[in-house]
């Protein structure tokens, strides 16, 4: 998905850069969304299924889901500085 949000931003030419920066940054936060929800939701229902692994499950949750931010953030970045050149 990532590259397909490169792909879009790199169309440098005045409107469709704008429109393909756009795009691109949808696609990237909305990726980022579902992969935050389905973590979520695993580590709920695994949690509901073991409750005695409640430290363990989560601490591995918030990594999972801080390493997507972190990688979302970095694409944001990336489709700002590509749609100003």
């Amino acid at each position: 998905m990532f590259d397909l949000a490169m792909l879009l931003a790199q169309e440098s030419v005045g409107v469709a850069g704008t429109v393909g920066v756009g795009i691109g940054m949808g696609l990237a936060i909305l990726g980022a969304g579902i992969g935050i929800g389905r973590i979520g939701g695993s580590a709920v229902e695994a949690i509901a299924r073991q409750p005695e692994a409640v430290g363990s499950i989560s601490t591995q949750m918030l990594i999972s889901a801080a390493l997507i931010e972190g990688a979302t953030v970095i694409a944001l970045i990336l489709l700002l500085l590509l749609g100003q050149q």
